[in-house]
């Protein structure tokens, strides 16, 4: 299967970089999957998403973004997000109380943990 380059990258960490087959991300302008030979593209990524990559050598990688951009040449696919954690370092129990948090941001952040931990374990 054709592969492509990929790397998600938070402002604290880099996550992840290697060969995909997929790399799917929420944009402003709706969810967008990157396949190999993508058209170029320049995308801005909602505050509160998830990133999925599949990997190579077929593994599912998910994470919550909360912003950032997602750019895409005709062999790489990278990632550049505000703050990132995969589904699996989510501390699900800690992140389901905070969605009831009167803070919105701690609100939006907890929906965007949960959706991805519940992505990845259904993958």
């Amino acid at each position: 299967m054709a592969e492509i380059t990929a790397e998600l990258v938070a402002v604290e960490r880099p996550l992840w970089k290697g060969k995909a087959t997929l790399v799917s991300a929420q944009t402003t302008e709706g969810e967008i999957g990157v396949l190999p030979g993508h058209q170029p593209l320049l995308g801005q990524l909602v505050n509160n998403g998830t990133v999925t990559i599949k990997t190579a050598d077929g593994k599912v990688l998910v994470a919550s973004v909360q912003g950032g951009f997602i750019s895409v040449s005709t062999s790489k696919v990278s990632i550049l997000a505000d703050k990132a954690i995969w589904a699996d370092e989510v501390n699900l129990s800690e992140a389901e109380s905070n969605l009831t948090s009167d803070d919105p941001a701690v609100k939006a952040q907890a929906e965007s943990e949960v959706r991805a931990a519940r992505r990845a374990s259904t993958k």
